[in-house]
């Protein structure tokens, strides 16, 4: 038994082209059309916006600004990350259960507007003046309430995209919007914060280590994460009578357990949960780290750091468009294969060759040359990867409906985004004891941090990205492509 059936006619059909821009979905509802799958994509934003708020600012500020030791920073955000992966599986289980009016996932998008907007101007306003215990307990109330609100709203959101289509292109279509504007709007606040709200001064003085901005930043940041959840919510909202409505099942902890365990134990899924876990872990410790380098490690003013975020920009358009024509080309698991290899390439060469010593010297047009080029392909090659990986992990929900009987998008996308919160946030406390373990001074000047340290902060980083060798040889194990989903949902079609 599968839960209701979606009649024939409603169905999205297979064969619906990916950039298909006629007609009238109303009289068409089976058809997804370009307003439906933009605001949708719209969805991608406030997670992104979150994520790299955190990953870039939070660690800097509460060491550097605020005060409080960069590994109590670090704890912080470890245990946060672990109760975050906790509520993964939790959300993700009722939402596919859930039964309203409003279907399955759209009570919980609107129910997380408040509480993530909310939590998340707060957490870069600390009260002045308090202590570190009373300052450790801020910023862990705030983190606790932000990630539990953006889990209430992401994995309901994530989970629609199987409902709205079966198609194993329209799926990266769709993906690599989603993926776009979540990259764009990420790179875009943390631009804006770099040249509007933290500037820095002539002199050098402000920017990302004076207080001064991070208030209105969050609060900016706040506003846009409300408007991207909320048109993303409406408009899916007429979707709502064509996705998929499950039967009830008994409540109970050891069903669900059992439930829980047939479905996430897909061999595909399994190697995709396993490239997710190590990608994870080293991009929690490369973002966290990024900031710090730019800073110390290439001595960059906010001006080129700014800059090279552009250049970011015109990284993540061309892997966008490319995404779709790649996977349609040579297939999904083949592409994600070459850009991770790639990005290993970017993310790694130019500290190796600044300890090799062939590197120009810190200051130079030649290494900033060098470093936005890097920095483009490297964001080129992450925004397919990305892409990849996410249509291919929407493409396992057909085929564990196969052997399960039950759609479980929900479930599925809460085990893949429960282990990559907990070991990200491994990363992240790897790079917090790191800097903590080399000695790396609270308050630092740019030019003021011994040359030793500087270096060991690149000796330390180097071996995680090993991690990535470890995803590319894992990946391997996917079984999924074109031809097997097409025999899924032959399958499920003939399934009463």
């Amino acid at each position: 038994m599968t839960g209701t059936r979606i009649p024939p006619e409603k169905r999205q059909s297979s064969a619906e082209p990916a950039w298909d821009l006629g007609g009238d979905e109303a009289a068409h509802p089976a058809r997804l059309r370009w307003p439906t799958k933009i605001t949708y994509a719209l969805s991608g934003i406030p997670p992104m916006i979150e994520q790299r708020g955190i990953s870039a600012f939070l660690l800097i500020f509460y060491s550097q600004v605020v005060g409080l030791p960069a590994h109590v920073v670090a704890s912080v955000l470890l245990i946060v990350s672990v109760f975050d992966s906790l509520c993964d599986p939790f959300i993700g289980q009722v939402s596919d259960n859930f039964h309203s009016r409003l279907g399955r996932r759209h009570p919980f998008i609107y129910a997380s507007i408040i509480p993530v907007t909310v939590s998340f101007a707060m957490l870069w306003s600390p009260p002045e003046g308090w202590s570190h215990l009373a300052l450790t307990i801020w910023l862990l109330g705030t983190l606790l309430v932000l990630r539990f609100a953006d889990t209430l709203f992401d994995l309901p959101s994530s989970a629609l995209l199987p409902e709205l289509t079966r198609d194993y292109d329209v799926r990266t279509t769709i993906v690599s919007l989603r993926t776009a504007f979540a990259l764009l709007a990420g790179t875009g606040m943390t631009m804006l914060a770099y040249q509007v709200f933290l500037p820095e001064k002539a002199n050098g003085t402000g920017g990302v280590l004076a207080r001064d901005g991070y208030s209105e930043y969050g609060l900016t940041a706040a506003a846009l994460i409300a408007f991207a959840i909320l048109v993303s919510g409406l408009g899916t909202h007429r979707r709502i009578p064509y996705l998929s409505k499950p039967p009830r099942r008994p409540a109970g902890l050891r069903p669900m357990m059992r439930e829980i365990a047939q479905t996430v134990s897909n061999r595909s899924f399994v190697a995709l949960l396993a490239v997710g876990m190590m990608m994870s872990i080293a991009n929690g410790a490369r973002l966290t780290l990024e900031l710090y380098f730019g800073l110390y490690f290439w001595n960059l003013t906010q001006t080129q750091l700014s800059v090279l975020l552009a250049i970011t920009l015109m990284g993540t358009i061309p892997g966008a468009l490319l995404a779709p024509v790649l996977a349609r080309r040579f297939g999904k698991r083949e592409i994600a294969s070459c850009v991770i290899l790639g990005g290993i390439i970017g993310n790694v060469g130019p500290v190796l060759g600044r300890l090799a010593g062939i590197m120009p010297e810190n200051g130079t047009n030649g290494l900033f040359a060098i470093l936005a080029a890097d920095i483009g392909f490297t964001y080129c090659v992450a925004t397919i990867t990305t892409v990849m990986l996410t249509s291919m992990l929407n493409d396992v929900v057909e085929e564990v409906e196969v052997q399960t009987g039950r759609r479980s998008e929900g479930l599925l996308l809460a085990a893949d985004s429960f282990l990559k919160k907990l070991v990200a946030g491994v990363g992240v406390f790897v790079s917090g004891v790191m800097l903590t373990f080399i000695a790396f001074p609270q308050h630092a000047e740019r030019d003021a941090v011994a040359p030793e340290i500087v270096a060991r902060l690149a000796y330390g980083y180097v071996p995680i990205t090993a991690l990535y060798f470890g995803a590319l040889c894992v990946l391997r194990l996917y079984r999924i492509d074109r031809r097997r989903h097409q025999a899924n949902l032959e399958t499920l079609k003939e399934r009463p």
